[in-house]
């Protein structure tokens, strides 16, 4: 059974999906579609802007999701998926993907998702941090144990977790986690605390969107990252969507759900080539590719 994954934030690079307009038909009416409903040219900062306008969450995020779902539309009878999931923003991709959500539906939500987010960083001090080479068990214990909000936020692969919470948190689990033995507790240049309970004000504002928005029954189950678990129910779809920017990012076990349900080949559409790495590590046997 063939899996196709969507990547999340951090996977943009400038130049990104400047082959695809160029090259096909169908990508180009798809972008150009993007800049209308946007209202300022995402091409421009695709193609040809700086890293730095790259890195902006409300710039990142559409055009990470743009690039993947722009791929998976114009690969035509290609794209035939027997599931699919998405890391954190990936997800919505990988529902336009398999069509539970409208391409413009998707844009507009993950737009409000980006300026939702981003509102919620500026109201305190707040980061990730990753942590290598301690159980997962062993982070979720030394997390629980430190005051003030700090979360267990990816699980990206065995050995590989991010935590997320108020930056002072993060300090004091971080000191703590390297004393436990974790080979790096290395804080990210993120905008924010992103899957911890820093983003209620964000999930409250796009529950709102989310709620008024269309969902269908996908061609194809979506494994979810809340629950890590196969969804084809419009109704289960949207309430998870809605937990999932306060919840954490379960990949890890998603990758093995889908394994266990049949999965022999993944393939990564979008930027980069972080979600092949994670799935080679979660899993040796599937064959596990990528376009971009």
């Amino acid at each position: 059974m063939k899996a196709f994954v969507f990547p999340g934030q951090g996977a943009q690079f400038v130049g990104m999906g400047k082959d695809l307009y160029e090259s096909n038909e169908t990508a180009r009416n798809l972008f150009e579609k993007a800049n209308e409903i946007l209202g300022f040219r995402i091409t421009d900062l695709m193609f040809e802007g700086t890293d730095e306008d790259l890195r902006r969450t409300d710039i990142t995020q559409p055009a990470v999701f743009l690039h993947s779902v722009v791929l998976a539309k114009s690969l035509g009878d290609e794209f035939a998926p027997d599931m699919t999931a998405g890391h954190s923003l990936g997800e919505f991709s990988a529902l336009v993907a398999a069509g539970a959500l409208d391409f413009e539906d998707g844009l507009r939500l993950v737009s409000a998702r980006a300026h939702a987010m981003q509102k919620a960083c500026e109201l305190k001090p707040s980061t990730m941090a990753a942590i290598i080479g301690l159980p997962d068990e062993k982070v979720e214990e030394i997390v629980a144990g430190v005051d003030g909000v700090v979360v267990c936020a990816n699980y990206n692969c065995p050995g590989q977790i991010v935590i997320s919470g108020e930056e002072e948190a993060i300090d004091a689990a971080c000191k703590l986690l390297s004393e436990a033995g974790a080979r790096r507790a290395l804080k990210l240049k993120v905008g924010g605390a992103f899957h911890s309970p820093c983003m209620e004000p964000a999930r409250a504002e796009l529950a709102e969107a989310i709620e008024r928005t269309n969902f269908h029954t996908p061609k194809c189950p979506v494994y979810q990252n809340v629950d890590a678990k196969p969804h084809t129910d419009p109704a289960e779809i949207k309430a998870n969507l809605i937990a999932q920017l306060t919840a954490p990012v379960r990949w890890t076990q998603s990758v093995q759900n889908m394994v266990a349900d049949g999965a022999v080949e993944f393939t990564e559409l979008g930027p980069g080539k972080v979600l092949q790495g994670l799935i080679a590590k979660i899993d040796r046997t599937p064959a596990v590719s990528g376009r971009q």
